[in-house]
């Protein structure tokens, strides 16, 4: 069931903890030295805007509920009108897919609210 609009913030740039969990994240699906590598370029990507649909579609990663505790984390920042730090993508050209690096949860409780919301990331 969708809810109700709500207005969704976004701050200028990715957090710096960002990056650490990119990181982490990508180092499990890469080399830890092409993790490195991909998480210096997201470091100096520009930001782009894709919808929360798009992405899921080309990540084809579930939709997580909001009842997951980090999804729900993100939905009480989405109602108290914090800014939630822009996504870090990269692309997968082999396997036709978007890896989300960072900003699963965050994606999760935006489309939640807004499947056509308009998303800023970072994708390399």
């Amino acid at each position: 069931m969708k809810r109700k609009k709500s207005v969704i913030r976004w701050l200028p740039q990715p957090e710096n903890h960002d990056y650490p969990a990119a990181l982490s994240y990508l180092g499990l699906v890469y080399s830890p030295r092409i993790a490195k590598r991909l998480v210096r370029r997201l470091k100096h990507a520009p930001l782009m805007e894709f919808k929360a649909k798009d992405i899921f579609r080309a990540s084809a990663l579930p939709l997580l509920p909001l009842r997951n505790a980090h999804v729900k984390q993100d939905e009480k920042r989405i109602l108290a009108r914090r800014d939630l730090s822009p996504i870090l993508l990269v692309r997968d050209d082999r396997r036709g897919r978007v890896i989300i690096a960072d900003g699963y949860h965050r994606l999760c409780a935006v489309y939640a609210f807004d499947e056509d919301a308009v998303i800023p990331c970072k994708i390399v």
